[in-house]
């Protein structure tokens, strides 16, 4: 479940979706249509090709085949677990809420489940909840890069720059190769004026195999502050 819910988390953050005519995704998608015809009622048949329209942005597709599930298996934790993400990319959020809420009455302590209804409750502009919930999952899940980053993303759309600055730092400390949040810390540091810091944040993005050229718009940044 973490590694899908990684993926989740990078989907939250990019609006657009893979590209219809050059993405791989495409053909997995095409052949399992395919088999499908054949196999209607595979259950784990339906979760890939769910996942796979995920992947393409396809959400109504997604939520489709995750309604199908959890018509044969009502207490699917996947199913339930990701249809509730689809709902909240649908803007469902009240169908997302209760998906979560179906998730914990089966496992209580889900921690993937709490981080979605957190971030949840924020797009849906209960912003006091929201923050409540991503400070309990902090302190419950100290270990946690996902729950330090989510709550860095809360501060940083409240413009609580320096809270976001030091839980994107906490999150890279659990999670030291991961390019958003040092890109997320490195557009912080930029706007708060801390130059060396920021070009520190550059070298380490270039070191892990960001091309440098990319980076451009950051380092024109840097110099003009």
């Amino acid at each position: 479940m973490r590694k899908h819910w990684l993926l989740l988390l990078s989907l939250l953050m990019v609006n657009g979706a893979y590209s219809q005519t050059t993405n791989p995704l495409r053909d997995s998608l095409e052949h399992a249509d395919k088999e499908l015809a054949m196999r209607p009622d595979s259950i784990d048949l339906r979760l890939k090709k769910a996942r796979w329209n995920m992947e393409l942005g396809e959400w109504e597709y997604a939520k489709t085949e995750y309604d199908i599930v959890l018509q044969h298996q009502p207490d699917n934790l996947a199913a339930l677990y990701f249809r509730a993400f689809v709902n909240m990319k649908l803007n469902r959020y009240g169908f997302a809420r209760q998906d979560y809420m179906n998730v914990l009455r089966q496992v209580p302590n889900n921690f993937e489940a709490k981080l979605g209804l957190a971030i949840l409750d924020d797009k849906d502009n209960k912003k006091t909840r929201a923050f409540d919930e991503i400070n309990m999952l902090v302190e419950a899940f100290p270990d946690s890069a996902e729950a330090y980053a989510a709550r860095a993303g809360m501060e940083k759309e409240r413009q609580m720059d320096y809270l976001a600055v030091y839980d994107y730092s906490e999150a890279i400390v659990r999670d030291p190769a991961n390019t958003d949040y040092i890109l997320n810390r490195l557009d912080l540091l930029i706007k708060l004026g801390k130059r060396e810091e920021a070009r520190r944040d550059l070298e380490l993005l270039v070191r892990l195999g960001i091309p440098r050229a990319s980076l451009k718009e950051y380092l024109d940044k840097i110099k003009k502050n």
